[in-house]
C-alpha cells in the first residue's frame, strides 16, 4: 500500500510540474507489426500517452510466450499476450495477470484453401493441421474438438514455425492451418483473394477470451497509477481506430513505414469487427467479463497440461481498467 501511495503521489507530482521528466514506460507488442498494433502507434502519435505523463517504447516480439517472459522478467512493464498462454505462464511461475482485453470475441480460426475447404469441424477428420508445438491455438484444440464431436485420432497435427503458416498453406504442405480469422488478408496474399476459408471457432461454440495486455506484480504493485494511465491512453487510441480505421492507419504507416498498407489495414478492419460487440458497447473497449475468462480458465485447466491448476482470481484484475465509450 505504501509503495502504491508513494508512485500515485510521484506521478501527480511530476504530472502536476510544467516541465516534468516523464515516466519511462516499455510495452511489448507479440508480434511483428500487424493491424492489432495501429491502436497503440495512434496513441503515441497523437500524444495520449505523453499527456498522462509516460514515455512509451513499443517493442516487437516473437509471440504471446516471448512478450510474456519480457514482463515476467522486467524488460518490459506491460505487454500484448492470448490469455490462453496467461493462463498457462501462471502455472509456469510467472506474476503476469490480464489487465485488460483486446478481442473480446475470438478470432481462432482454421484456415483452409478453396481446393480443399473446410467449413465444418468433422471435416477436419482426415486432414492436417499446421502449427507450431506451442501455439494456444493447438493447445486449446482438444477442447475444440470434443465440443464439436471430432474424432482426433484422424487428425494429424504437424510442426511448423509460426512465421510458415501462411507457404505451408499456400504450398499445400499442409490441408489446414490454425490461425486468427484477421490474418485473411496476409494469406490472400499469396493465395489470391476468395481463394482461403475461414472456419471460425466462435461459429462452433467456442468464444474463449484470446488477444489481451498484461502486466507484471511489479508493474501493478510498484506502479499502478502508472499503469493506469497507460490503459486509459491505449484504449483511448483503440476508440479512435475503431472511430476513423483510415486515420489510423495513415498514423500507422507514418511510423512504421515497413508495413504493407493495403494489407495491413485490410488485417486491421478484420480485427476491429471483434471488439463491436454487447459487452464493449455497455462496459467500455477492453472489459473483462469475469464468467467468460473463468470459463476461459478452466478451458486451460483441462485441456492444456498444467503443472498445476491455475485459479481464475489469479489470472486477472480489473482494478486499473479505464471505461472508455466505444465510438
Amino acid at each position: 500500500m505504501l509503495k502504491r501511495l508513494i508512485a500515485t503521489a510521484a506521478l501527480a507530482g511530476l504530472m502536476a510540474s510544467p516541465a516534468f521528466a516523464q515516466e519511462k514506460f516499455k510495452f511489448s507488442l507479440n508480434w511483428f507489426p500487424v493491424g492489432d498494433h495501429a491502436a497503440y502507434w495512434v496513441a503515441l502519435d497523437k500524444g495520449y500517452f505523453s499527456d498522462k505523463g509516460l514515455d512509451v517504447t513499443l517493442e516487437n516480439s516473437k509471440g504471446s510466450a516471448d512478450s510474456i517472459a519480457k514482463v515476467d522478467t522486467g524488460g518490459a512493464d506491460a505487454g500484448l499476450a492470448d490469455s490462453a498462454v496467461v493462463i498457462a505462464s501462471r502455472a509456469r511461475g510467472t506474476t503476469v495477470k490480464v489487465v485488460g482485453m483486446v478481442f473480446d470475441k475470438t478470432p481462432l480460426n482454421i484456415f483452409s484453401s478453396k481446393e480443399n475447404p473446410v467449413t465444418e469441424p468433422k471435416q477436419l477428420e482426415g486432414k492436417t493441421i499446421g502449427a507450431p508445438p506451442g501455439d494456444g491455438q493447438r493447445q486449446m484444440w482438444p477442447a475444440f474438438a470434443k465440443a464439436n464431436g471430432i474424432d482426433d485420432s484422424k487428425v494429424t497435427w504437424v510442426n511448423i514455425e509460426p512465421a510458415a503458416k501462411i507457404a505451408a498453406l499456400a504450398e499445400k504442405r499442409v490441408d489446414t492451418v490454425a490461425d486468427y480469422t484477421t490474418g485473411l488478408p496476409l494469406y490472400e496474399k499469396p493465395m489470391g483473394e476468395g481463394n482461403v476459408v475461414m472456419m471460425p471457432w466462435a461459429d462452433h461454440g467456442f468464444d474463449m477470451y484470446s488477444m489481451s495486455i498484461m502486466a507484471s506484480e511489479a508493474t501493478m504493485t510498484e506502479r499502478p497509477e502508472v499503469l493506469k494511465a497507460f490503459l486509459e491512453a491505449a484504449y483511448m487510441g483503440w476508440r479512435d481506430v475503431l472511430a476513423n480505421p483510415d486515420e489510423a492507419m495513415a498514423i500507422f504507416k507514418k511510423r512504421v513505414p515497413e508495413i504493407d498498407e493495403t494489407l495491413i489495414a485490410a488485417n486491421m478492419k478484420m480485427g476491429l469487427e471483434l471488439l463491436k460487440t454487447d459487452r464493449y458497447k455497455e462496459n467500455g473497449i477492453g472489459w473483462i467479463e469475469e464468467a467468460k475468462m473463468c470459463a476461459s480458465v478452466d478451458l486451460v485447466n483441462t485441456y492444456m497440461g498444467l503443472p498445476s491448476e491455475v485459479a481464475c482470481a489469479d489470472t486477472y484484475t480489473t482494478e486499473f481498467l479505464p471505461k472508455i465509450e466505444m465510438p
